[in-house]
């Protein structure tokens, strides 16, 4: 095949996956805006199984989210993502999974009210934030920490408005939290005021608390 063959499929391939983008959008908005309860979104590891003690938290985290009159938004998948939405979902409350197309890792949890696919990262990230009035970021990984520093660097441009983002727990975060002091700041790669876009908190009540104070400031 020429060159000029290749890029012209290219460019063919592109303008359908405009159309793919666009009906990842369109379900994804039609879908969450329904939902009358204001979303709280949870990330966390999904190698952490039921054993793990960031599992328990995070069932904890969202029993007490849908008790509080909140909704819980995940990624769908097993591990930290699971637990939470079957906090959720066994409370009886809205229990949505926002699952992504992966070759391994990744398949879909039972406990979902609301359960949208996505093959595109971006499209997803935009459906976490979208409709969050609060952010909570349990013991995870690369995935994990990829959503915390886009919505902080969201929040810090001023992009998305301000609502809570609360790492939990303590033990887990306080070395990054630490670096962010340390040297981020410390070297004057952000201002002061940056460093308190990320909360720590030690347990699921007192994450639920300050979103919950959040809510009572803002009408929600």
């Amino acid at each position: 095949m020429s060159e000029k063959r290749i890029i012209d499929q290219l460019h063919h391939e592109d303008a359908w996956r405009l159309f793919r983008i666009l009906a990842e959008f369109v379900d994804g908005f039609e879908v969450l805006s329904q939902i009358e309860v204001p979303l709280v979104s949870v990330f966390g590891s999904a190698r952490f199984g039921e054993g793990h003690p960031a599992y328990q938290m995070a069932y904890e985290l969202g029993r007490r989210l849908v008790e509080a009159g909140y909704g819980v938004v995940t990624g769908g998948g097993p591990g930290v993502m699971e637990a939470a939405n079957r906090g959720a979902f066994e409370a009886g409350g809205v229990s949505v999974g926002l699952n992504i197309q992966l070759p391994h890792e990744q398949k879909p949890n039972p406990y979902q009210t609301h359960a949208l696919s996505f093959r595109y990262f971006f499209v997803r990230k935009v459906m976490f934030v979208r409709y969050a009035h609060g952010f909570v970021i349990l013991p995870g990984g690369y995935g994990t920490l990829d959503e915390l520093t886009e919505v902080l660097v969201l929040i810090q441009t001023e992009k998305v408005h301000r609502f809570p983002v609360i790492a939990l727990d303590r033990a887990y975060w306080q070395g990054l939290k630490g670096w962010i002091e340390g040297v981020l700041l410390a070297q004057g790669a952000i201002s002061p005021e940056d460093v308190e876009l990320l909360e720590l908190a030690d347990r699921p009540e007192e994450a639920v608390a300050r979103i919950r104070e959040y809510g009572a400031r803002v009408g929600s």
